[in-house]
């Protein structure tokens, strides 16, 4: 089985209003994701808010966060960056921290090609020497990934997966199948936007990217390992306990509902990089509702 399989969970990356890291808080987060047993940690992705901290505060975080887990969940580390050098970098700098699987979004200020890309994810995948995952993330990066491109990007040595985003037709089953039918046998096609998780599982996919699961893991487990066993009932059941957040994150973001989460949990004293705004008070109380499921 390879790495990205399962749920894999993002924490936030706790900092003050300085944007210094809370050593004990982000072990916090870790020490609740390991304990519900989820397959892997995603740190510094989109919910770490990697794109906000500088290349010194992201091996920071890493090593922490490298200390706290100890080897017991596999962590997957995002190594995006502006530049092929900075990512490279983080890259050689993930796998000597301990990571075992690098995730790599095509980050860019100018509108990137397809062999600009080709030729980044080479060198980062070079260079890393772990297991990585394209992250497919059109959203902030304005760049889409087409099947031609995953085909090829999925023939370089250690590139083994694609974290993609949600099929905007909902055809799940269908994309899985055109991606597989041009990829290895053994690439693993997971998936981001929580709200589309219970289909995308179900549907066969290899991996839920899960944001939730950074503050709330154990029933995003149990929706994850639910579809897996094709209990699509219980799937819908648990996803419809979901369902006020999904509406939170389509509203929102989820980033700035997942630090409304972390407060209402007790977590209290972090907030968004700025220029991103803390959610109002109207809206939290939404969050509150929304997460009365769960606790």
């Amino acid at each position: 089985m390879t790495l990205f399989t399962g749920l894999s969970a993002f924490p936030l990356t706790p900092t003050d209003d300085d944007r210094e890291l809370n050593p004990e808080l982000l072990q916090h987060f870790l020490e609740r994701i390991v304990a519900a047993g989820v397959d892997s940690i995603g740190l510094l992705g989109s919910t770490g808010g990697y794109a906000y901290l500088t290349p010194e505060e992201r091996k920071r975080t890493l090593r922490t966060a490298a200390e706290c887990v100890a080897g017991r969940t596999p962590l997957i580390v995002g190594v995006g960056a502006l530049t092929t050098d900075v990512a490279v970098d983080l890259a050689r700098d993930a796998r000597k921290a301990g990571a075992e699987g690098l995730l790599l979004a095509p980050v860019s200020y100018q509108p990137l090609t397809d062999e600009e890309v080709f030729r980044h994810f080479e060198a980062v995948a070079a260079a890393g020497e772990l297991p990585l995952c394209i992250y497919d993330n059109p959203g902030t990066t304005k760049f889409t990934f087409s099947p031609e491109l995953i085909s090829r990007l999925a023939e370089l040595p250690n590139v083994t997966a694609v974290k993609m985003p949600l099929p905007a037709d909902g055809d799940y089953a269908g994309e899985v199948q055109r991606l597989r039918a041009v990829t290895p046998e053994d690439f693993a096609i997971g998936y981001s936007g929580d709200w589309g998780a219970k289909d995308a599982l179900l549907a066969g996919g290899a991996c839920w990217y899960s944001v939730v699961a950074g503050l709330l893991p154990e029933p995003a487990l149990a929706l994850t390992r639910a579809a897996q066993a094709g209990n699509a009932a219980e799937a819908e059941r648990i996803d419809h306990a979901f369902a006020p957040l999904w509406a939170l994150f389509r509203e929102f973001g989820s980033f700035r509902v997942m630090f409304a989460i972390a407060d209402s949990l007790g977590f209290g004293g972090i907030t968004p990089p700025r220029p991103i705004l803390p959610l109002d008070q109207a809206c939290r109380g939404r969050v509150e509702v929304a997460l009365r499921p769960f606790l």
